[in-house]
């Protein structure tokens, strides 16, 4: 593809507003600047975070102004590059690559980029996150940084799943866990159950995961966890029941981040460690400041992840991992407002639902 040969319009999936998804034509980028590449996208996972933004046209504090893409799990195709195209893995990238794409495009100059945290960059931008436009869309540029070349055994599917196994890659760094720690994790939709695989290749043992839906609760049993339905019984009960009254070593709170966040503070033992990844729908944090300052737990809150990705595709290049089993659902892109309805209603037992741009 040439820049006289780019067609004028393209289809995106834009939200205008709560619950109002609309699949329409923007204008295409045209060709890439330097240090950017043009990516035909392939596949587009629906998370957690797409959904608050689909519920609340917002996220936080981020409130949705005018509208926009959605979208920032995904993999493209490498349609054209500009100049000093270096990707993530610090190789030059050529056309027609196949490429996982981390939706963080930090600056790289900031004194928290040059400490080694660009999650925490002072000046990040960040796909589908207002004002950044996402990835819903079949074309668009991404900093050829943030892209980085899969096998082809890796499917459409699967580079898009990168990025939430990311996310769990570092929610178990931070976690910090130790050979036979035992682990609650509250929350079982896909990030849950990519940090229950995570956690079980650390070593931790038992692994117990709770969720309010049977059928997720079923995947995360064949992935090795313990399930508790917290809709029948009391998780924190249960936990501590387990554990002879003593609590887990780590909880990990990959859900809603609302009561839960207070459930995993109560369930962990004495001078345990809490790390909180799921984000809260009303911009709350709220724990019991006893539970916390008596237990002497350690808190840490994952701001996503940091240069996770050449570990995720080894991970799933290897097959240490199955990411594939957390796919429930799969809608071509005019179909994304019935996919983010089903999903946000958790219709059709949904785990996680794919959108196939490239279709």
């Amino acid at each position: 593809m040439n820049s006289t040969s780019y067609p004028a319009s393209i289809t995106a999936a834009r939200l205008h507003g709560p619950r109002d998804l609309r699949v329409e034509q923007v204008p295409h980028p045209g060709p890439p600047g330097s240090g950017d590449v043009l990516l035909r996208v392939t596949s587009v996972g629906i998370c957690g975070s797409d959904l608050h933004s689909y519920k609340d046209g917002r996220i936080g504090d981020n409130v949705l102004e005018s509208p926009l893409t959605l979208g920032h799990e995904f993999g493209g195709i490498v349609e054209a590059i500009g100049d000093d195209p270096m990707g993530g893995d610090f190789k030059p990238l050529e056309v027609g690559m196949r490429v996982a794409v981390d939706p963080a495009q930090p600056c790289w100059r900031c004194e928290m980029c040059e400490l080694g945290h660009p999650n925490l960059c002072h000046h990040l931008h960040f796909c589908g996150s207002y004002p950044d436009e996402g990835s819903l869309v079949q074309w668009m540029h991404m900093p050829a940084r943030t892209c980085f070349p899969i096998p082809d055994h890796i499917d459409d599917a699967g580079a898009a799943l990168l990025e939430p196994l990311g996310i769990a890659v570092h929610a178990v760094d931070l976690a910090k866990i130790k050979v036979a720690n035992s682990v609650a994790i509250l929350g079982a939709g896909c990030i849950g159950l990519s940090i229950l695989q995570m956690v079980k290749l650390s070593g931790a043992q038992p692994i117990y995961i709770s969720d309010k839906f049977p059928w997720r609760l079923k995947v995360a049993e064949k992935l090795g966890g313990i399930p508790i339905n917290c809709d029948e019984v009391d998780p924190v009960e249960a936990f501590l029941r387990a554990t002879g009254g003593n609590g887990v070593d780590v909880a990990i709170e990959a859900a809603w981040a609302d009561h839960s966040v207070q459930q995993c503070a109560e369930m962990v033992r004495l001078g345990g460690r809490l790390v909180i990844v799921g984000i809260s729908e009303d911009d709350t944090l709220v724990m019991k400041h006893s539970t916390v300052r008596r237990k002497g737990l350690t808190i840490r809150i994952a701001r996503r992840m940091k240069h996770t990705y050449p570990r995720s595709i080894k991970l799933l290049s290897s097959g240490a991992v199955d990411l594939n089993c957390l796919v429930s659902h799969r809608f071509p892109l005019e179909q994304a407002p019935e996919a983010f309805a089903m999903n946000e209603a958790y219709e059709n037992e949904v785990v996680k639902a794919i959108i196939d741009v490239g279709a």
